[in-house]
């Protein structure tokens, strides 16, 4: 097991915005969901500030008076007949996972996504083989910015906290990277995360523009 400058030898990775971009696939569900629930679209930063969020937690919070179920399954309709189609990983991102892999790093994924999505686009990319474990929403109880999806996952690889860094584009990523004592990474290849964010006593470690630099940072 390689432990390199900086005394790393496990990398975390989220999958949304991180991993695959799924932005646009993301944004096109949600004015779906508004369009069919109040006839209308919603401005674009009501929608990029609940990246990285549990979908249940942002449908409680845009719809109070309707169901959680039903407007998660208009979401979800819409966004499964789309997935496929609207998904594509980031530049450098596949040279990246196998270099790592190449290089005897122990990897992880960690998403508040589902499970079978998940899997759908790590395997149409054929980059589920590059991750040792995979933790989505169906293995925790408590989710990002609490550290325990990324606790699960270090637990799973035998892997020290001190040694570990995970990489995300939100401030859920970066919260939970810091609760759990992991080296936070922001992304910034997605959307933007605020200054104020970046710079506050939750901001990251270390901010990430191209994929091939985390080498740099290992």
């Amino acid at each position: 097991m390689i432990i390199n400058k900086n005394g790393h030898d496990t990398v975390l990775f989220d999958f949304d915005g991180t991993v695959m971009d799924t932005n646009k696939l993301i944004i096109e569900s949600w004015q779906h969901t508004f369009r069919t629930l109040e006839g209308r679209e919603r401005p674009l930063p009501e929608i990029i500030e609940t990246f990285g969020e549990p979908l249940a937690d942002t449908m409680e919070k845009f719809f109070p008076d309707i169901p959680v179920d039903k407007s998660i399954n208009i979401y979800r309709d819409y966004h499964y007949d789309k997935f496929e189609d609207l998904i594509e990983l980031f530049p450098g991102m596949e040279k990246l996972l196998i270099r790592l892999k190449k290089e005897n790093y122990k990897t992880g994924l960690v998403t508040s996504r589902l499970r079978p999505t998940t899997m759908e686009g790590l395997n149409k990319y054929d980059i589920a083989k590059c991750f040792d474990v995979i933790v989505t929403m169906e293995d925790c109880t408590r989710h990002k910015p609490d550290p325990q999806p990324a606790q699960i996952a270090l637990e799973k690889l035998s892997s020290l906290p001190a040694r570990s860094m995970m990489l995300g584009d939100t401030m859920f990523d970066i919260k939970c990277a810091n609760n759990a004592g992991v080296t936070s990474v922001l992304v910034a290849w997605a959307m933007a995360v605020s200054e104020e964010d970046i710079k506050g006593p939750d901001g990251p470690d270390y901010i990430l523009t191209k994929a091939e630099n985390l080498f740099d940072i290992l």
